[in-house]
């Protein structure tokens, strides 16, 4: 068969020529149920990457991104996050991880496997011949029926400023799987005081930009520590300045150590010696005014934004007057926070209430590199603090932090509202057990969809027990079999092989509405999933 020509000559009224190029593009389509089939299947291959992850033996994954840059971690939003995805509904479950980070900040790679084995349990619906929608509603309502077992299992954790145990447990839970789980009482105790020293018990309200997660290499985790204050990746920006300032009071200054420029392009001609001395001049009082602005307000430490000349740098350090240059605008505004002083863009604006206070100021060097950080202590708004992670590599300490920031959510949704269910997978048990015996009294349809869906929740415990080098349906079956006999919904997988299999014994506590929200998600997504019957992708460009 002979090739199609590419394009065709054509002629206008006025006799004009004109190319009509054919489409370059077909579009593909599949439709019903070839189309929810192969959704599903994209979806399960993503679930089962991260499936091997869950829980405190759960396993690592490496990943390397276009540019050569390695990252281990087993957290479930970071590992669909660098991935690169193509298929459409791959990239769904990739935001169904990333919203349940965002609202909750843990149990995103349950969320995903819970949302995999719902889909599976799906596929075997089909084939039965079970309408989508049909199946759809059948979750939905074994969704609400999980949901409320979830509350009626549900413990209040009780908690306070002085007693934070409970709080300190649930951290260690969060912990328990990651890099970091050789310190992990060290790392909980840092996440439980951060969240203390900032919240506001009385409206359950954690603000997170008060609480810094910053990193730096060397040492090892062991050493990563608490800072109640502030601390920037700066160093003073004269080697001879004070290397610490006590009872500071600081200018925070948007505005740069420079002569004013004006607004639009100009040029200067410079025709004589007197003339460049006059410009000299003119500089060095400009300088000089700007420096008896800032003693005048009373300050003993400038923290800039800009940078400044050697030249001002000089007559800072002639004036006794230590400065950081270079300081970022997320720092700046938590400095200004946390001593509670006002950032000013203008010298003029300069006055003794806009100053910050801190009780010391000091500069600390790390081993034997040059590496310096600036820790700002004792500030007059005590709730800001600092965590300074330490680790022997980048990637270590890149994990530490996502693993600071995972316990840190769960602590932060404990303030927020103090009810725990169980975890090693004792809450999914129970929930399935629930669901099932709902789905016998439903005299419609539904019911096999609400026994797929507490054949989903067993994907759970059934993962966990794999993970720990188990037998997995032995394991889960011997586990249920003892939640329905000793009415006991704290029994789960003794994952860390400790002889007990009571949750609340081994203090793994997860919370309510982290759990609750993974349930929610898995089945908004996959009731969303089964809705699509059709897919009309267009098509790529010919060669």
């Amino acid at each position: 068969m002979a090739q199609q020509p590419q394009a065709a000559m054509a002629y206008d009224e006025y006799g004009r020529p004109f190319i009509i190029v054919r489409e370059q593009g077909r579009k593909t389509r599949t439709h019903g149920l070839e189309a929810i089939k192969s959704h599903i299947l994209a979806a399960r291959t993503v679930s089962n990457i991260v499936r091997t992850s869950l829980g405190p033996r759960g396993l690592d994954k490496i990943l390397i991104s276009p540019d050569g840059e390695i990252t281990v971690t087993n957290d479930g939003a970071t590992i669909l996050g660098q991935m690169e995805v193509e298929h459409q509904i791959a990239k769904l479950l990739v935001q169904l991880s990333r919203s349940q980070d965002d609202e909750i900040g843990d149990g995103t790679t349950g969320v995903v496997v819970l949302a995999g084995a719902l889909l599976e349990q799906s596929e075997e619906l089909l084939d039965r011949g079970i309408h989508p929608m049909r199946i759809a509603d059948g979750f939905e309502r074994a969704c609400a029926v999980a949901v409320q077992e979830l509350d009626r299992i549900a413990d209040e954790v009780e908690f306070s400023v002085e007693n934070t145990e409970n709080l300190l447990k649930t951290a260690m839970t969060s912990l328990g799987s990651k890099i970091v789980s050789k310190d992990h009482r060290h790392f909980a105790q840092m996440a439980v005081d951060a969240v203390m020293a900032v919240a506001d018990l009385q409206r359950k309200d954690v603000p997170f930009d008060m609480i810094k997660v910053t990193g730096k290499l060397g040492g090892s985790l062991a050493d990563t520590t608490l800072v109640k204050g502030v601390v920037i990746d700066k160093d003073m920006s004269h080697p001879q300045m004070p290397r610490s300032v006590r009872d500071a009071k600081i200018a925070i200054l948007t505005c740069p150590f420079e002569p004013p420029r004006p607004k639009t392009k100009h040029k200067l001609d410079i025709s004589s010696v007197e003339e460049y001395r006059k410009l000299q001049a003119y500089e060095r009082s400009k300088f000089e005014d700007m420096i008896k602005r800032v003693k005048d307000a009373g300050a003993n430490l400038v923290i800039c934004q800009w940078g400044f000349d050697d030249e001002a740098n000089s007559l800072l350090m002639a004036n006794d007057l230590p400065a950081v240059r270079w300081v970022g605008g997320p720092e700046i505004e938590l400095i200004a926070i946390a001593t509670q002083g006002r950032i000013v863009p203008r010298f003029e604006d300069l006055s003794a209430e806009k100053l910050g206070k801190a009780g010391i100021v000091r500069e600390i060097s790390f081993g034997t590199t040059r590496d310096k950080m600036i820790v700002i202590e004792e500030c007059a708004n005590s709730k800001a603090v600092t965590i300074l992670v330490r680790g022997s590599n980048k990637m270590i300490v890149d994990e530490a932090k996502r693993a600071l920031h995972d316990a840190i959510c769960v602590v932060r949704n404990l303030v927020v509202n103090n009810r725990v269910v169980y975890g090693g997978g004792a809450a999914e048990i129970s929930c399935s057990l629930a669901v099932s015996k709902a789905a016998d009294e439903i005299p419609s349809i539904e019911q096999y969809a609400m026994r797929a869906f507490a054949s989903a929740l067993d994907a759970i415990p059934l993962a966990l027990a794999e993970n720990s080098g188990l037998s997995p349906i032995e394991t889960l079956a011997e586990v249920k079999s003892r939640q329905v006999m000793e009415g006991n919904s704290k029994l789960g997988i003794d994952c860390n092989g400790r002889g007990e299999n009571d949750m609340k014994k081994q203090f793994v506590y997860d919370p309510l509405i982290s759990k609750r929200q993974q349930y929610l998600l898995a089945t908004q997504m996959v009731r969303a999933i089964l809705k699509i019957d059709d897919v009309i992708t267009a098509g790529t460009m010919d060669e």
